[in-house]
């Protein structure tokens, strides 16, 4: 892996773990369906028109509509969806740690159904950052996290597994942000009625509110969206998972910054598990080709 895509891996799981603090802002003062929905038009709608302006179309292939629409569902809608509405009674840095367990999802199944070679230090790094991961979760579960709301951090997670190994077949096609800013207006477009039968719609409009969802829309909305497609488009599905592992460590530690959530030891010695999970990951891609 070059030094390049490990600096976009890197700058994608800031941006990624920074969005469960402000998620947890948001729906303190929204109803998170409705606020997720609007996210993702005003970022869609943004990206398609810079897309426009730098001369891409949306005439995709049918592939790639097929994946754009799997992709937004499944991460947008159903991922982010359900991860906004636990936010209501899930702490930030939990939410980060639970979408941490993303790489071993999606490497079982990138094995299974595409064949993708893992080395034995690669299986290890794997358990190694579950370990991390489950060190986090017990300790923080044990704390009187919401049963349901870790049930929906767990659907979200495989929802986003599909999605990683679904956006390895988009191509892009020289058309990065117009299938960045399709892919949102599906996910806006699939949670819209949801959030229209479900939802109380009262607003508590406050700076925070609007500095948090300003900042959603832009950063981990639309940035880190486009980081993580031409990250997988670099390295592959499968390895640019594992800067999922590092949510954990980012999550808590910008939680606790900004939301005044709690870090304890357990917290530490679990984000060094993690970490070298992560490098032992790494490690046992180098020299590989891209996938």
């Amino acid at each position: 892996m070059d030094w390049r895509a490990i600096g976009m891996g890197l700058a994608f799981a800031v941006m990624w773990s920074s969005a469960f603090s402000s998620a947890r802002i948001i729906v303190a003062d929204a109803p998170p369906l409705s606020a997720l929905a609007l996210r993702f038009a005003l970022s869609g709608l943004i990206a398609v028109g810079l897309g426009l302006l730098y001369g891409q179309s949306w005439r995709l292939s049918a592939r790639q509509w097929r994946s754009v629409a799997i992709f937004g569902i499944c991460q947008n809608a159903l991922y982010l969806g359900f991860f906004f509405v636990a936010m209501q009674s899930v702490e930030a840095a939990l939410a980060a740690i639970s979408a941490s367990t993303m790489p071993l999802i999606a490497t079982g199944r990138g094995w299974t159904l595409f064949g993708e070679r893992i080395r034995l230090l690669g299986w290890a790094g794997l358990a190694a950052g579950l370990l991390g991961v489950c060190v986090i979760l017990g300790a923080r579960s044990t704390g009187g996290a919401d049963p349901l709301g870790l049930v929906y951090c767990g659907s979200g997670v495989a929802a986003l597994a599909v999605a990683t190994l679904t956006v390895r077949s988009t191509g892009s096609g020289g058309n990065l942000l117009m299938v960045v800013g399709l892919q949102m207006l599906v996910g806006g477009a699939a949670l819209l009625p949801v959030a229209l039968l479900t939802e109380d719609h009262h607003v508590a409009l406050s700076v925070p509110l609007v500095l948090a969802f300003s900042y959603t829309i832009l950063v981990p909305g639309l940035a880190a969206t486009v980081v993580w497609f031409a990250l997988v488009n670099r390295i592959g599905a499968v390895r640019a998972a594992t800067f999922h592992f590092l949510n954990p460590i980012f999550g808590v530690l910008i939680a606790a910054l900004l939301l005044g959530e709690r870090v304890t030891l357990l917290d530490l010695l679990g984000v060094a598990i993690v970490t070298g999970g992560i490098l032992m990951v790494q490690l046992s891609r180098a020299g590989e080709g891209t996938t």
